[in-house]
């Protein structure tokens, strides 16, 4: 209780200090971002209960534009308040995993131009790609995931975008301790999105080489279609559609072709939305289609579990809901969100397991807002252990 005293402490100073230390502040954008985020997981086979209570900060400057140019300087540390947890890198493996090692280190330095038609980004930088299901910054674990790349966007027409990046190396989110923290890349990922009357439908081609992880280099080539049609007023039918083909490259030593599948439909109102999903991740039985570069906390449940899809594949079928409520005297709009995931083997053979996801979100002020989150993961089978997962975070942005 004291460390999280200390810790609240900690960040409400900080919600005070943008107004003194800030007051003066140069030209441009100063750049805040604090999180303070308590993190409890239990899960079967392990002897003892993870607890993590840990503060991130950011701290950078974006200067002004001059004929288009901006220069970026963001520096990122990671501090554990309660280390009760396997970080990947502290050894504590009696406890269950909890990916915020703490670490100190360059989060982003960039240079950006943006013209009337194209832009384009060189040095580290947070990349994030459609729906970040194959390429994005891992947002919801402490230390995000950056890339050192060249990033350049053409926008012919006004339906059309074309986006190219190359990218040097992977700032991954285990930081400069593991071995595993940082890869580096030859990687080219291309995409097209164009806007149809069908829907925004996008084009990529992801292909990615790793010198120190070479069992993740793929080239992956896919299709992407989202769209939303009105029924009635204040109502619409939501729908997507993917497919994309996964074969091995460069110096990968295996020899596979990989499918990927992703469909949903669903209804929005103004503020009620619920969808149904379907996504399958094909296996062959020695390995599963493999998306190292994605935002993965975002697909397949929040516990976490199917980081690695399984060499028989994974088919996750889904049912989402959400709505933003307004309550109490200051019609806080609170953000309520909620789903079921049924899991099996990518041809429906046999089952995995079932989990449950809760989320609940409000704005405590303009630039503090609070957050409860759970997640529950039931196991049918060896290898799939039973775990859940509660998150309170407070977080601030200037």
């Amino acid at each position: 209780m004291t460390d999280l005293r200390l810790a609240s402490a900690v960040l409400l100073a900080a919600v005070a200090a943008p107004s003194l230390a800030l007051a003066q502040s140069p030209p441009g954008d100063i750049i805040l971002d604090m999180r303070l985020r308590s993190e409890s997981v239990s899960q079967d086979g392990l002897p003892e209960d993870a607890q993590a209570l840990t503060l991130r900060t950011r701290f950078g400057y974006e200067t002004p534009a001059w004929r288009g140019f901006k220069v970026l300087a963001e520096g990122e540390n990671v501090t554990a308040l309660v280390d009760d947890y396997n970080s990947t890198t502290n050894g504590k493996v009696r406890y269950p995993v909890v990916a915020d090692p703490e670490d100190t280190e360059l989060n982003r330095a960039q240079i950006s131009w943006t013209g009337a038609r194209a832009d384009a980004v060189v040095g580290r930088q947070r990349l994030i790609l459609g729906n970040a299901r194959f390429v994005g910054n891992v947002g919801f674990r402490q230390n995000e995931q950056t890339f050192d790349a060249v990033k350049t966007s053409f926008r012919p027409t006004k339906e059309l975008a074309v986006t190219y990046a190359y990218v040097d190396r992977v700032h991954r989110v285990f930081g400069d301790d593991s071995p595993q923290g940082e890869w580096d890349s030859d990687s080219h990922l291309v995409q097209a999105d164009l806007k149809t009357a069908a829907g925004q439908l996008t084009g990529y081609g992801y292909l990615m080489a790793f010198e120190n992880a070479p069992a993740q280099s793929n080239a992956t080539w896919g299709v992407r279609l989202t769209g939303a049609r009105p029924v009635r007023p204040g109502l619409s039918v939501t729908y997507e559609a993917e497919y994309a083909r996964q074969t091995e490259h460069r110096n990968n030593p295996a020899d596979f072709e990989l499918d990927y599948v992703a469909l949903s439909a669903g209804l929005k109102a103004a503020a009620p939305w619920a969808s149904v999903g379907y996504e399958r991740l094909e296996g062959n039985g020695s390995r599963g289609f493999a998306t190292p570069l994605a935002t993965l906390h975002a697909f397949q449940g929040w516990a976490d579990v199917f980081l690695t899809t399984p060499p028989a594949g994974v088919r996750d079928l889904n049912l989402r809901a959400g709505t933003t409520l307004k309550l109490g005297p200051k019609a806080l709009p609170v953000r309520l969100q909620a789903a079921v995931h049924d899991f099996t083997e990518d041809d429906g053979s046999d089952r995995y397991g079932r989990e449950l996801d809760l989320l609940a979100a409000a704005p405590v002020t303009k630039a503090l807002t609070a957050e409860v989150k759970a997640a529950f993961f039931d196991g049918d089978r060896p290898g799939f252990a039973d775990r859940s997962k509660i998150w309170l975070t407070l977080e601030f942005k200037y």
